[in-house]
């Protein structure tokens, strides 16, 4: 659970030299490259392109590819690239003149084919367009003006307005039909039919190099990530400087590097006012972790990795919310299937022990609780035996959830405060911590009838808010301090109402093992009722409710998984954002 430690390191060297060291840094992939805030003509830095993946994403939705050609001596990456993306781009103009020609066609139908006079010969008179409901007719009859009815259907009026300016109160707002005739807008409307088979037949001549633009799509991500990072060095009299973030245990190999190849290199430790970017290093069967934390916001480079509490928290969560050991078999039945495809991808790999977490976490937790698809074990039963949590206990599990919502607050104020290099920066995370501990250990006496504890809750929540007060801004002036510390402490209803969030994990868990039984009820009454057929009926009933019922489960697990970590723990836990640390790497990696 670490933030990698990154060094500031600069390369200075001959500007012919400069592609040789991208590559070379390409290939070792440990640099986040930091543009130079100087206005040169090389400066604009543009990211890697996206368009490979666009051209071969148009490629594969074309219905009937042709035979695909293995001529490699005939292939050019960059050309098929480039003319696929203007074959794409043309398509697109020529659907959109289409749709907006049968759109204007259709308007202009019930008016007739004609065409407008020159303004001069009507006299400096216009001609307005209107559809008017029968309703509304009744409207424009005292207006003083001279129209004509043209069409009617069983709806609409088609009435036109002779005026020399648009007419005012009218019922509806005026039809655009647009200046050109229909005869030539159908005559336009199939030309573009035929530009658009052309287009088509271009589509489908480029599809038979799919196959090799597929094999190829990291070499041309890494061009265009190439051209990105030389768009970030800035050059001057036949000179390059490079800037970026190494991590510290890499600095030797690049300081190896760069004496062998003759190009300067300066590296220093990230200073004060520095900004560097945020490297999380997890075990790979937390690294899910890292990608649950950086949905929501990336860790500063000077707080700490949440990383792997989250993993475990977000694991313990959905099973809490999940609440049904049933459920956790389909899941767990469903990861079993699964489990050598998501190893296929070095996302999948990533992900597969956080969903291992979770079906073991859940199956756990559902036996605790006793909920089988929302049936409890016959008593006497060994499965009875483990049911050691009863979820209509609702003091019990409302006891359950706040102590675990304390216990995770108390956990990110800790975190916060151990960050700091100087102890008075992080006595005001102590003090909070200090605080939600008092509620946690009132609680805890009131569940378990310890009277005892209910002094040290009394002691806590007076020290927590002492140096609360006293440590909020600890370097300024007494006055000015003491008025912030008087500001902090109106955190604590926040305190309060995040502690209680955790409330969700009782009343969406009791929810679920709710509707899962009423589900059970439901099918057992149709099956009495209905003699014969009834066993048929009640059986979809179950099948589809408990379907139902665990995609709310799982939809509410993750949502609300996430949003007790991001929101409510990351609140007390996690007080500055970073950016995260993109190294300069090749994409076959």
């Amino acid at each position: 659970m670490s933030i990698v430690q990154l060094d500031k390191v600069t390369f200075v060297g001959l500007t012919e030299d400069r592609e040789r060291l991208l590559q070379d840094l390409q290939e070792l992939g440990c640099l986040h490259i930091e543009p130079f805030a100087l206005e040169t003509e090389n400066q604009a830095a543009t990211g890697a392109s996206a368009g490979t993946r666009e051209a071969l994403q148009f490629l594969r939705d074309y219905p009937q590819r042709r035979r695909q050609s293995k001529d490699i001596a005939r292939f050019d990456a960059l050309e098929i690239e480039r003319k696929t993306l203007d074959v794409r781009q043309r398509l697109q103009a020529l659907s959109d003149e289409r749709d907006f020609l049968i759109k204007r066609i259709q308007d202009m139908r019930p008016w007739g084919d004609f065409e407008f006079s020159p303004l001069p010969e009507m006299g400096g008179l216009r001609l307005w367009f209107y559809v008017i409901p029968h309703r509304d007719m009744v409207l424009i009859r005292d207006l003083p003006l001279v129209h004509e009815i043209v069409k009617k259907d069983n709806r609409y009026c088609y009435v036109v307005v002779v005026s020399e300016s648009e007419p005012e109160g009218m019922p509806v707002n005026r039809t655009h039909i647009g200046s050109r005739p229909r005869h030539e807008l159908e005559a336009r409307l199939e030309e573009v039919e035929v530009a658009i088979e052309d287009v088509q037949a271009e589509r489908a001549y480029l599809t038979r190099w799919y196959s090799l633009l597929r094999e190829n799509i990291a070499t041309l991500e890494d061009k265009a990530s190439l051209d990105a990072a030389q768009n970030q060095t800035y050059t001057k009299s036949g000179l390059f400087a490079l800037r970026g973030w190494a991590p510290h245990v890499r600095l030797a190999e690049l300081q190896g590097y760069a004496r062998r190849h003759g190009v300067h290199m300066d590296a220093r430790e990230a200073q004060p006012d520095d900004n560097p970017p945020t490297y999380l290093d997890n075990p790979p069967w937390l690294a899910a972790g890292e990608n649950l934390v950086n949905f929501y916001m990336t860790p500063g480079y000077k707080t700490w990795d949440p990383s792997q509490i989250v993993f475990v928290s977000f694991a313990l969560f959905f099973a809490m919310i999940l609440a049904d050991a049933g459920y956790a078999l389909v899941l767990g039945a469903f990861l079993l299937a699964f489990w050598r495809k998501m190893g296929a991808s070095p996302g999948g790999r990533r992900f597969r022990p956080l969903c291992l977490a979770i079906v073991i976490l859940s199956l756990l937790y559902g036996v605790m609780v006793g909920s089988y698809f929302g049936v409890a074990p016959p008593a006497g039963t060994p499965l009875a035996a483990l049911h050691v949590l009863d979820m209509s206990n609702t003091d019990l599990m409302m006891q359950i959830s706040v102590c675990i919502g304390c216990i995770h607050v108390i956990l990110g104020a800790v975190l916060d405060a151990a960050r700091y290099k100087s102890l008075v920066e992080g006595l005001a995370s102590i003090g909070w911590a200090c605080i939600v501990a008092a509620g946690l250990v009132f609680v805890l006496s009131t569940a378990f009838g310890l009277g005892i504890l209910k002094p040290l809750s009394v002691v806590l929540i007076g020290t927590g808010a002492l140096l609360v007060l006293l440590f909020t801004a600890p370097f300024e002036k007494p006055l000015s301090r003491l008025l912030n510390g008087l500001l902090g402490l109106t955190k604590l209803s926040g305190a309060f109402g995040d502690v209680l969030s955790y409330l969700r994990l009782f009343a969406l868990g009791l929810a679920s093992g709710s509707l899962a039984a009423e589900f059970n009820h439901m099918a057992l009454g149709l099956k009495e009722s209905i003699p014969g057929v009834g066993i048929v009926v009640a059986f979809l009933v179950l099948l589809l409710g408990h379907v139902v019922n665990l995609v709310l489960g799982l939809a509410s697990s993750v949502i609300h998984g996430l949003r007790l970590n991001v929101i409510e723990f990351f609140n007390w836990g996690l007080k500055e954002e970073g950016s995260p640390f993109r190294p300069f790497r090749r994409s076959e990696r």
